[in-house]
């Protein structure tokens, strides 16, 4: 069952592929803010993965994000994730980033839970218009 307080923790090495340089937002090889919403929307997505019915998954819908401290290359940014709000199938979900010298990034990122057939189904449709 969904409930505020399911918290989620992942971690991911700097290197030259999820830098500024490399994914296109920048030019310096430091940890890309990208890749960092990418961690944080995972970090999010897989906490919530264990208790949703089977067939059902969740979608990011919206992230409000700081970016607060480069990373260089060679260190680890670990991300932690707390559920905060579950407003029927609207999850509301707090997100912070770190690298060994203190926090990174900060902020709330939503997701909405779906049956994740039925979204395909309709996703797909879009295709035969």
């Amino acid at each position: 069952m969904l409930e505020a307080g399911i918290k989620g923790e992942q971690k991911v090495e700097v290197v030259y592929e999820n830098t500024a340089t490399a994914v296109g937002s920048g030019v310096l090889e430091v940890f890309a803010t990208p890749c960092m919403l990418a961690l944080m929307e995972k970090t999010a997505c897989d906490s919530v993965i264990p208790y949703l019915e089977e067939g059902w998954g969740s979608v990011g819908t919206e992230a409000n994000i700081k970016h607060v401290a480069a990373t260089p290359i060679g260190m680890t940014v670990r991300c932690e994730s707390e559920l905060i709000e579950v407003d029927g199938r609207r999850l509301v979900i707090s997100v912070n980033a770190y690298d060994e010298a203190g926090l990174i990034g900060e902020g709330i990122h939503e997701r909405f839970t779906v049956n994740n057939e039925k979204f395909q189904a309709k996703t797909d449709a879009k295709l035969n218009k």
